[in-house]
């Protein structure tokens, strides 16, 4: 790699840790105002994945397992958790009876509605840094010739680096 290859993939690299820095101060906040309103983060983001389907998708446990990225039967225990607050029902597709379906109930939009305000308080804060951030690290790489390799030299399967459907990330 030349000098002006390896200063190409540290500017990438640093424009990366700082779209993770902002993407991290952001969900901080987000959680931190979740435990505030009574809400695990997760729960909160359970909530505003049943709310923000779009396109038609129904609100299903497959959905939200989907949307959250966990395990079936994660979005399973964290819908029973959910129930037992109030703060959604579930029923049974009346076409397919497999298929359980999940809304928010009149205490789960008001306390969805109360958590959005602040966080959109914030985005009107953050979001310059954070758009900022993510225009580095996606413009970046489309002025770089170097390809990515892996310790042994070869490119890279299309899929590495994400993580499958229905499996956590912590990166």
């Amino acid at each position: 790699m030349t000098v002006k290859q390896r200063q190409r993939a540290t500017d990438y690299i640093q424009a990366l840790g700082e779209f993770r820095y902002q993407i991290r101060r952001f969900l901080n906040f987000s959680e931190r105002a979740a435990r505030a309103a009574g809400l695990e983060p997760q729960q909160h983001q359970a909530l505003l994945a049943v709310k923000g389907l779009c396109g038609g998708q129904r609100a299903t446990v497959g959905a939200l397992a989907e949307r959250l990225q966990i395990q079936h039967h994660s979005a399973v225990e964290l819908v029973d958790r959910l129930e037992s607050r109030r703060l959604v029902h579930r029923s049974r597709n009346s076409e397919d009876r497999r298929e359980v379906l999940v809304r928010l109930t009149g205490q789960g939009e008001r306390l969805l509605h109360e958590l959005s305000a602040p966080h959109r308080a914030e985005l009107r804060s953050a979001g310059p840094s954070l758009l900022r951030s993510l225009r580095a690290a996606v413009s970046s790489p489309a002025r770089r010739k170097w390809p990515m390799r892996s310790r042994n030299g070869k490119k890279p399967a299309p899929h590495a680096g994400r993580p499958r459907s229905g499996h956590k990330f912590h990166g």
